[in-house]
């Protein structure tokens, strides 16, 4: 990559990607081949010499300490002393200047938990700044920020590069990749397909280096008519972890042969809502009913008994069990009951039977029934999840964030199958913060702002209107 320039990552989920950065970080270390760092070669034995030769890195999940302020996890192992204690007052001066100097506005003295996660990134960005770092490693940087956080970031990353700061960016978003890289290098399982420009690249010529074939971006879906109410939620009341008010008397409902988007801005308790509906978290008040049956607090026994099936926000802490194989994981649901336990026993012989073709049918790629879950990547993980959720025949399928971190050809893949539940007459609650997402499937998009639905729009609404009723911009109305 060139000096001064934003250089994109592309590939399909176990493409690589991941794998060659954290070589080039110090993490992991090369069976052969060569790095070469300003014309000269390098070797990257850890972290430590990647960031001695003034490489940084910025992870997906962040690596800061809540409780410290900015200032403090900027300077972290690189502090500015007053004798044997931090100098606060040199600290906090020297995050400002970065600050004002990249464009990178956070304060100094906030405590970092207490700030949003547009700005924790800042901070990350800060940190490896601070250190000298003039080639960036920004890992899936917008997979939890807002589209207005993405566009604050995609202004600090011109900032950068006008210091010269060179910037590799690795997304699955084809649209940022035109946004904002100067060029774009596609790997296609582990080997390199083409580098090009962006200037002149589509959406549609990306995707067709990344996963080898033409990607239908426009979902096409018939007009269904709704059937009867599946999910029903009446003023529905919750807390938080921290004891806090998340949902305010929240209504919704999903009926029969549709799919309804639920946009928000992340924090506004959806997290909270999916909780409640797949009975990981009682209610306070309010009532949960679906096909009529009320499983308010019947926990998620309860819930996955009246019908409901869950794609989960976070595949590896609510969807997979990592260490189990992927006969097992698929086993989740239907382990207490026959054929796959009798007696009390369950048998790997009958999940393997039954697991084998669920993988042919969603194809999950990367392993075999013995094959761990941990194994796998992104995309392969999050099919094992929806087939064993799928294979259910569920009434309901609460989708949280179904696509995060996917590439073209697994986001594809997951739309279909939300769909085809739609068109055999189920009901699908589609939770998502990409608003591009939430039009193309839904046939009615809720607003969730402070748990409550504020308003309800056409999957046809634009940009401007949702965003002014995801920041509360208009009055509460009736699901």
């Amino acid at each position: 990559m060139r000096r001064g320039e934003v250089h994109a990552l592309l590939g399909e989920n176990g493409a690589g990607k991941s794998t060659l950065m954290n070589v080039l970080y110090g993490l992991h270390q090369p069976d052969e081949g060569e790095i070469r760092l300003r014309d000269e070669p390098v070797a990257i034995g850890s972290p430590r010499e990647a960031i001695g030769l003034r490489i940084g890195m910025v992870h997906q999940h962040f690596m800061l300490i809540g409780v410290m302020t900015v200032a403090e996890n900027v300077v972290l192992a690189s502090e500015p002393r007053k004798g044997a204690l931090l100098d606060r007052g040199a600290a906090e001066r020297r995050v400002s200047e970065l600050s004002e100097r990249f464009g990178l506005a956070v304060d100094p003295r906030a405590r970092v938990e207490d700030i949003g996660v547009g700005q924790q990134q800042r901070v990350e960005i800060l940190r490896v700044l601070h250190r000298g770092a003039d080639v960036l490693i920004l890992d899936e940087p917008t997979a939890v920020l807002t589209a207005q956080e993405a566009q604050e970031l995609f202004a600090v990353l011109r900032n950068l590069t006008a210091e010269g700061v060179s910037v590799i960016f690795i997304t699955h978003k084809l649209r940022e990749v035109l946004e904002i890289a100067d060029r774009v290098t596609v790997l296609r399982r582990g080997r390199k397909v083409d580098t090009v420009s962006t200037q002149g690249a589509t959406e549609a010529s990306l995707a067709k280096l990344m996963v080898g074939r033409e990607v239908l971006f426009r979902v096409e879906k018939e007009a269904e008519e709704a059937g009867r109410p599946l999910l029903e939620v009446e003023g529905l009341e919750a807390l938080d972890d921290r004891g806090l008010p998340a949902l305010r008397g929240l209504s919704l409902q999903v009926r029969a042969g549709e799919i309804v988007g639920l946009a928000g801005v992340d924090g506004n308790g959806q997290s909270e809502l999916v909780e409640c509906v797949t009975g990981l978290r009682v209610p306070a008040a309010g009532t949960i009913r679906v096909g009529g049956r009320e499983i308010g607090g019947a926990g998620v026994r309860g819930a996955l008994a009246a019908g409901i099936g869950h794609i989960a926000e976070d595949r590896h802490r609510r969807g997979l069990v990592l260490p189990f194989n992927l006969a097992e994981n698929l086993a989740l649901r239907g382990y207490r009951r026959g054929p796959l336990s009798r007696f009390g026993l369950l048998s790997p012989r009958r999940m393997r039977k039954r697991a084998f073709p669920l993988l042919q049918d969603y194809d999950v790629r990367g392993g075999d029934c013995d094959t761990p879950a941990a194994s796998l990547s992104g995309g392969n993980q999050q099919k094992v999840v929806i087939a064993r959720e799928l294979a259910e025949d569920p009434l309901v399928t609460v989708a949280a964030q179904p696509t995060r971190g996917l590439d073209v050809g697994a986001i594809e893949f997951v739309h279909r199958q939300l769909l085809e539940q739609r068109e055999a007459g189920r009901a699908v609650l589609l939770v998502s913060l990409e608003l591009e997402e939430i039009r193309s499937l839904s046939d009615r998009v809720l607003v969730i702002y402070e748990g409550r639905v504020v308003a309800e729009v056409g999957p046809d609404a634009s940009d401007e209107e949702l965003g002014v009723a995801m920041t509360g911009g208009r009055a509460p109305a009736e699901a």
